[in-house]
């Protein structure tokens, strides 16, 4: 009897204390770097925080999430990760932008056998070529993007193409998917031009002279924030938007619209996210909520966040356990909600389904705008499970 009540007493104790011991997810990205994105996301994490504890937490613990901010530097990133990691004991890995961060953020996961969920960094090698058992990705990659986009772009008469892009992962990587797949639908294209202009120092003017020269029939590019900016604003002061036809990744998001106002170039074609025009239920619903706690309207960064934060807890309702190995298993094909629909990490690459608004750029009452859009769901633009074995790791599978 004797016995029996000491162990009765010690798995009392050990219940309570796991009870009162919260899960903890270790966030890591670049607030500093990259604010116009990174507020915003965090907004959309934090309000998915807040929603599951005030449910009851999971396996009956609340959630706290530890942020770090790598300011746009790997080895900030692998830093805070190894901090979290050893230090805090994060149960659980998130985060990352930029896709060379990304990229050392997973093989820390690798190597400490710890689950990370990079949401935004687009490199198809985080899934591909550098993929690990450990690591998922929320966001559609650079290749689902860009197959989104080449369905547009085989439509237009363009036969000389030229491409503009951050000479880094994401840009590199973006490039050789929309070269690849724009190809494959029209074999009559040909690339004149190439440029790379150092991440967050183009020079608008002599990257548009360079490209210009090459007398491309259109134009595809994947700069983004400040570059962004500073191209559209050079490319209409000499007037080569609208002449030149534009196929752009990320443009139409509201982080980047918001900036240009009315200085959007109409008619280019892009991915991005028309918030103020959805009327599905699950955007509905995160959209109230996100405006009533933070008084302000959705950004992508905000649905990234929120929808990150919203496939870990399934992840773990479903494995019963922040058990690592455990996870991976349990997330591997698991369906999850997001703001744009439901979405599944697909089993063979840990890849998202989670997809993109693809329509054209204009100008409605002095601000950038979508038009002509349409959801394309991210399980349409993946290649076949005999690609993808072509490209990951074997070990990475299993």
């Amino acid at each position: 009897m004797k016995y029996l009540a000491t162990l009765s007493f010690s798995l009392a104790a050990l219940a309570a204390h796991a009870q009162g011991s919260p899960i903890k997810i270790g966030e890591i990205n670049s607030y500093s770097a990259i604010p116009q994105f990174t507020q915003p996301y965090k907004q959309g994490w934090q309000l998915a925080v807040e929603e599951v504890n005030a449910a009851g937490g999971l396996l009956g613990r609340k959630v706290e999430v530890i942020a770090r901010d790598d300011a746009g530097k790997p080895d900030e990133a692998l830093r805070h990760a190894v901090e979290l990691t050893s230090r805090e004991k994060v149960d659980v890995l998130a985060g990352g932008f930029l896709s060379h961060i990304g990229l050392a953020l997973a093989d820390h996961a690798q190597k400490n056998k710890k689950l990370f969920v990079a949401s935004e960094p687009l490199t198809d090698a985080i899934v591909w070529s550098k993929g690990n058992r450990y690591t998922f990705r929320l966001r559609p990659s650079t290749y689902m993007q860009a197959a989104m986009l080449v369905e547009e772009a085989a439509k237009l008469p363009a036969k000389r193409w030229a491409t503009i892009a951050p000479n880094y992962e994401y840009g590199q990587s973006a490039v050789a998917s929309f070269k690849q797949l724009l190809k494959a639908k029209r074999p009559d294209v040909e690339f004149v031009s190439e440029q790379w202009p150092a991440q967050g120092k183009i020079d608008a003017g002599s990257t548009l002279t360079a490209t210009m020269a090459a007398k491309p029939e259109a134009i595809f590019n994947v700069t983004f924030g400040a570059d962004l900016a500073k191209l559209v604003r050079e490319g209409n002061q000499r007037h080569v938007f609208p002449n030149t036809p534009v196929v752009s990744l990320l443009s139409g998001e509201p982080e980047y619209l918001d900036v240009l106002k009315d200085e959007t170039p109409k008619g280019w074609i892009v991915t991005g996210y028309p918030w103020d025009q959805l009327d599905n239920p699950e955007h509905a619903s995160f959209a109230a909520s996100y405006y009533k706690r933070w008084g302000e309207n959705p950004k992508v960064g905000s649905v990234v966040g929120y929808a990150t934060m919203q496939s870990i807890f399934a992840g773990i309702r479903k494995a019963g356990s922040v058990d690592s190995e455990k996870l991976v298993k349990a997330m591997r094909g698991l369906k999850f909600s997001t703001p744009f629909g439901p979405a599944q990490y697909r089993a063979i690459d840990q890849q998202s389904t989670m997809g993109a608004y693809v329509g054209k750029l204009d100008v409605r009452g002095r601000k950038g705008t979508m038009v002509e859009w349409r959801y394309a769901d991210g399980k349409d633009y993946q290649p076949t499970d005999t690609y993808v074995k072509t490209l990951r790791p074997a070990e990475a599978m299993k």
